[in-house]
């Protein structure tokens, strides 16, 4: 896992993972819902679509749009497997731990936040 400064200095050098903003759908969401419930179905979804040593459809996983977590994920590099590995350092092959979950959901939460 990598210092969350880095990271976000890392990822705004990338003009793909740059282009990701959250639409209007997705910001009236997260205003309706608020942080923490938006949170809580991060959270969820990393547990399911990540989490797993070899999750289903690694790759593909993480819709592009629907909820703000999906857009965060791809704006971040959390979106599947080899982003977390080239990015944050996270090795493939093995379930996530739960440092590990906790720090892809910190770096959902600190996206959120500057959107």
């Amino acid at each position: 896992m990598r210092d969350l400064e880095e990271i976000f200095r890392d990822l705004g050098r990338s003009a793909f993972r740059r282009r990701f903003r959250l639409g209007a759908k997705e910001r009236d969401y997260l205003r309706e819902k608020g942080m923490p419930r938006v949170l809580e179905h991060a959270a969820d979804f990393v547990e399911k679509r990540l989490a797993p040593a070899e999750p289903l459809n690694d790759g593909r996983q993480t819709p592009m749009r629907g909820h703000p977590a999906f857009i965060a994920q791809h704006a971040t590099a959390t979106c599947c497997r080899g982003c977390l590995l080239k990015w944050h350092r996270i090795p493939k092959g093995r379930p996530l731990n739960e440092p590990e979950k906790r720090y892809v959901v910190s770096v959902l939460e600190r996206w959120l936040e500057g959107q």
